[in-house]
């Protein structure tokens, strides 16, 4: 039953926000690689960071929906009858048919960079189904699991980019903090299995020990994704994907125990693997930025699916210390790049 929030958003405004988040071992949680593959235990890890997206739900003319955000300069309306889900905003029109809503303006505040592939659209759809859910349970309808949540982010994402969206993103945004997953889309009952690598005293820890950059460029994940999958599907990547799976499986071990010299190499590691499989996803300034972590004794590579966005480090204090004043230097001089204020976020959507 299609439902008019224009009285109820009128009293009662809702928000909603989720953590966006920097990886590693990303594209094991797409399900054309994961799912032939479970045996080897797919593993991807992904760190929450507190440069959440907040969006916020008011009221808007009957059988109308609007979506505007923040860094794109042009918003998007439709009536109900005539949503467009293949425009720049489609997977949050998505969304909101599938509640059955209209009569409401969505506004998307993200404080990470816009296309600056720390998961910004994922982060956004979680946040969008949190504040759509908590107005389905306010009028009296049923309340929405997290794994819920969670499954309906991913499959409407995935369905809408057409199938090759990965869920590491929707499940760094929904539960916060430092996990490694394991992901096995054969288990009908659970597409995963979440291992908190840490408690809040070494989240704290390890926020002093990372640095995140944005190059200044604008990346687009899905053109890098597909060209990854199709190599993959025709085995000529697949070994080394299978070789950088394990990479990230100790990668997580050595996060759980605090070794964070041990994490740093094995960063290193998956960095070298990634510039033999996918050369495509730096540029020359991920790149330049990449030499400088690893020439500080620090492990880094770039965020998401790369070609552009951001670049993360890990490393000891000292040596985090001394990387963030070369990045600063190298970052100067190019328009809107720069360090982002950001550590661990404990809390997911909320």
């Amino acid at each position: 039953m299609l439902r008019s929030l224009t009285v109820f958003l009128t009293e009662n405004p809702v928000e909603a926000s989720a953590p966006c988040r920097i990886d590693a071992g990303g594209t094991w949680d797409i399900k054309a690689l994961a799912l032939p593959f479970e045996g080897i235990g797919p593993t991807t890890i992904n760190i929450a960071l507190n440069l959440r997206t907040r969006v916020t739900l008011s009221p808007y003319k009957s059988n109308w929906i609007k979506v505007s955000s923040e860094g794109f300069r042009r918003s998007e309306a439709f009536h109900r009858d005539h949503v467009r889900l293949d425009s720049r905003f489609g997977l949050f029109f998505a969304a909101v048919t599938y509640f059955g809503f209209h009569g409401m303006a969505i506004h998307i505040h993200a404080r990470a960079p816009v296309r600056s592939a720390l998961g910004g659209s994922s982060t956004a759809i979680v946040a969008l189904i949190k504040a759509l859910a908590k107005i389905r349970l306010m009028q009296g309808g049923k309340n929405l699991s997290g794994r819920s949540i969670l499954h309906l982010a991913y499959h409407l994402e995935d369905g809408v980019s057409g199938g090759h969206c990965g869920i590491q993103d929707q499940a760094a945004a929904l539960y916060g903090g430092v996990n490694q997953w394991t992901w096995h889309y054969g288990n009908r009952r659970a597409l995963f299995d979440r291992h908190p690598l840490l408690d809040r005293k070494g989240q704290k820890e390890f926020s002093k020990r990372i640095l995140v950059a944005f190059s200044g460029e604008r990346h687009v994940s899905s053109r890098t994704n597909r060209k990854w999958i199709k190599d993959f599907l025709a085995g000529r990547t697949r070994s080394g994907w299978v070789e950088a799976n394990e990479i990230v499986r100790r990668l997580g071990s050595a996060i759980k125990n605090r070794n964070w010299l041990r994490a740093a190499g094995f960063l290193r590691e998956e960095m070298a693997l990634r510039k033999r499989l996918t050369p495509e996803a730096l540029t020359p300034v991920t790149a330049v930025l990449i030499r400088q972590a690893e020439g500080s004794g620090c492990g880094a590579r770039f965020a998401g699916a790369g070609a552009g966005g951001c670049v993360w480090a890990l490393g000891e204090q000292e040596d985090i210390h001394r990387l963030r004043n070369k990045w600063k230097n190298t970052l100067a001089s190019i328009r809107n790049a720069g360090i982002l204020g950001c550590e661990v976020d404990p809390a997911g959507a909320r």
